[in-house]
């Protein structure tokens, strides 16, 4: 069981920040053999969901209005921690985050950069693909919507 917490980037703790890029590196850098630029200058316009067990954050993931990322609300650098996966908090913090996005931005129209070997798990979840897949980052990656 994870305790899920949303909150702005400048109400984030300097702890909590430093744990979330540690998580995003972990994974997305180390774990994936991706060199890339995490750090976008995009975070300070997200609202930050992420879910703590035993006092260390273990899933996360950042939501933006419709417009600050893509043209529909948008879910991102969704994560969690490799020895946690086996939990599912996968569904946990993506939950969470769609009801984040329904009473924060008040919208359901949801738009995701997905990695093409999560596409199932993100249909479990209500998102469709749209369009074709594409390489980021040298990762192939499929847009997704959920309406």
């Amino acid at each position: 069981m994870i305790h899920i917490t949303t909150k702005k980037f400048n109400a984030l703790t300097t702890q909590e920040l430093y744990n979330i890029l540690q998580l995003r590196s972990e994974v997305f850098v180390v774990e994936q053999d991706c060199v890339y630029q995490d750090i976008d200058g995009k975070d300070q316009k997200a609202l930050h969901i992420f879910g703590y067990k035993n006092d260390k954050i273990v899933a996360y993931t950042r939501i933006f209005k419709a417009g600050d990322y893509f043209e529909e609300a948008s879910i991102g650098r969704v994560v969690v921690a490799q020895q946690e996966r086996k939990f599912k908090y996968g569904y946990d913090i993506m939950k969470a985050s769609i009801n984040a996005i329904k009473t924060h931005y008040n919208d359901t129209i949801i738009r995701i950069s997905a990695q093409v070997y999560l596409k199932q798990f993100y249909n479990n979840l209500g998102f469709i693909e749209d369009g074709e897949d594409y390489l980021e980052d040298g990762i192939p990656h499929i847009n997704m919507l959920k309406s």
